[in-house]
């Protein structure tokens, strides 16, 4: 007999109907986040052309072809970024609702609450007022307003081909990893990015579109601006064995860093927004002033610093400037951003890291250093910790870093202080810089959803009772056959008592589908997965949603809460997110 004669006719459309679903729609979504890369690559290298062009504008060159006299230069550059801040006034002051929706948070939160819905008009205002509050010498980065240009170019893409609310949001996270990978040719940063911070899990339908919209983003970029690494620094080696145990130090320091630096950025906003009496259109000059006033002292600070940084990794970077600069550019980017400023924290973060890096390992180089390797090696492992744990991303920033140099000698060593570092700065503020800002406004986002909204809906609320039981003796032939009439896709393996031994599924049957002579030598005890995972009708959608991430399955069995071995239900992921979004619809209206 041959294997497909074995396949009821049942069994055989509702197979074929599905698998011809299934390539269709991973097919054109593969294609749509194809384009998607093509167009946030574009985006995210002409912003940077953008803040080359404002940083010309603002720089010593073009006030002297202005016509300024060379004597009033160095009294007019630490000017320049209260100028730009008086720029970015004007804009928020007669343009409030452009300026808004800026920030990485803002859509972490479009993705939770808002269907994945990014204004259209976000492209344009993220790139003018971070290209100006970065080419004018404020202290912030270029990687938010590239997440928020890409992520609004998938949002208006989604929406124009009218697809359903969870591919937009796939189309976000297209999006948002695409404008990283091709902002700092880091194409798996940029897919680690999105799936870790933007979207909040890790599964197989958001994984294909996404990684392929960060390989065409990258690709567009090296197009444009070529393919070279953002930091060109030398080779670096363990020295010892014994090293690691000053890495993981590194990594504790880095932590308390990474807490000193969202405390400010944090107590900036509260003291700007306070003065009620200061207009905020002449909040941002504010700022600009005073970041201008500490660039006197310390010009390292000013825009991205990546000119500073490629000092500290090349050994350039003296230790007593390098833990000054610590300090300085953390008060910095706080009263940069704090005032209104427009920009993002990756940038500062790899330059805090890189100075708490160097001045560390300039001691424990002087103290050590038979064991111990130059400052600069330290200097490129402190940059990743200090990002990972402001971000609470430690496998996006291990990536990229190892992206952003090139340089994969050091790659125990930063994995180490990076989780060292993301783990203290978890104990001490437990969540990541862009939810602390949520929080704020009491929204609680977790795996891409509000958890305020999951745990108010309980599991009783959204199982069916309608399951498929498969007796643990039944035959392969009739395993078949039962389960060609049914609707789910989980099957519940039970004893003659009725107790759960196991669970079935269509990966379970695939593996043994097209195997001869099995209609009566393999029966459901055989096929089953017996370490079952299971919700109880008591339990919360936010339990339901951490087990369906943790497992990557579509489909959970539902167990009496008084006899867990008692299948009472299914619940499906999709029921959950459409009730989640069902509730978004019903607050939002109210």
């Amino acid at each position: 007999m041959k294997p497909e004669e074995q396949t009821s006719p049942g069994l055989k459309k509702i197979l074929q109907k599905w698998t011809r679903q299934l390539l269709l729609l991973d097919h054109n979504l593969l294609v749509v986040a194809a384009l998607l890369g093509l167009l946030a690559g574009l985006a995210s290298t002409i912003f940077r052309w953008m803040i080359d062009f404002i940083d010309v504008i603002f720089s010593q060159e073009s006030l002297i072809a202005i016509g300024v006299t060379p004597t009033f230069i160095p009294f007019l550059i630490p000017l320049m970024p209260m100028f730009g801040g008086g720029i970015i006034g004007l804009i928020c002051y007669f343009f409030p609702s452009a300026v808004k929706e800026n920030g990485v948070h803002k859509v972490m939160e479009a993705v939770a609450l808002n269907d994945g819905k990014i204004h259209s008009h976000t492209i344009v205002s993220a790139s003018v007022t971070s290209a100006i509050t970065i080419g004018s010498g404020g202290s912030a980065g270029r990687e938010g307003p590239t997440v928020q240009i890409g992520s609004a170019i998938g949002s208006f893409l989604g929406r124009a081909l009218n697809v359903s609310t969870e591919r937009v949001r796939v189309l976000v996270g297209c999006g948002a990893a695409a404008g990283i990978a091709a902002s700092f040719n880091a194409p798996l940063a940029g897919v680690l990015f999105s799936m870790e911070i933007i979207l909040g899990e890790f599964t197989i339908h958001t994984f294909s579109p996404i990684v392929i919209a960060s390989v065409i983003g990258t690709v567009t970029g090296r197009a444009m601006e070529g393919n070279e690494v953002t930091f060109d620094v030398p080779v670096h080696e363990l020295v010892s064995q014994v090293e690691i145990v000053f890495y993981l130090l590194l990594g504790g320091l880095c932590g308390l860093v990474s807490k000193l630096f969202t405390w400010a950025y944090f107590k900036s906003g509260e003291i700007f927004s306070q003065q009620t009496a200061v207009s905020s259109l002449i909040t941002p000059a504010i700022g600009g002033l005073f970041v201008g006033l500490l660039s006197i002292f310390v010009p390292e600070i000013l825009g991205n610093g990546y000119g500073a940084m490629e000092e500290a990794l090349n050994g350039q970077m003296f230790w007593g400037l390098a833990f000054t600069l610590v300090f300085m550019k953390i008060l910095a980017t706080a009263m940069t951003l704090g005032s209104g400023g427009m920009g993002g924290v990756f940038a500062p973060s790899l330059f805090i890291g890189a100075m708490t890096g160097t001045a560390f390992g300039s001691m424990i180089h002087a103290i050590f250093p038979q064991w111990t390797a130059s400052p600069e090696t330290y200097a490129v492992v402190g940059m990743g910790a200090v990002a990972g744990a402001v971000m609470q991303a430690p496998l996006t920033n291990i990536l990229m870093l190892f992206e952003l140099t090139n340089d994969y000698t050091l790659i125990l060593p930063i994995m180490g202080t990076c989780i060292v570092s993301a783990y203290v700065f978890r104990g001490l503020a437990k969540n990541s810089i862009y939810i602390q800002y949520l929080l704020r406004k009491d929204i609680n986002i977790k795996h891409g959803r509000e958890v305020s909204i999951l745990n108010a809906i309980r599991v009783q609320d959204v199982m069916t009772h309608e399951i498929t039981p498969i007796p643990e003796e039944m035959p392969f032939k009739k395993i078949l056959e039962t389960i060609s009439y049914s609707k789910m896709i989980y099957f519940p393996v039970i004893d003659r008592q009725g107790d759960m031994t196991g669970i079935l599924s269509f990966s379970n049957i695939r593996e043994v589908f097209f195997e001869e002579g099995l209609d009566d030598l393999i029966v459901a005890r055989d096929l089953a997965t017996h370490d079952v995972q299971y919700l109880m009708p008591h339990q919360n959608l936010n339990e339901a949603m951490e087990l369906f991430a943790n497992l990557d399955v579509e489909q959970l069995p539902v167990a009496r809460s008084d006899d867990p071995k008692k299948a009472v239900g299914m619940i499906a992921r999709g029921d959950v997110v459409a009730a989640y979004n069902r509730e978004v619809l019903t607050r939002r209206a109210q």
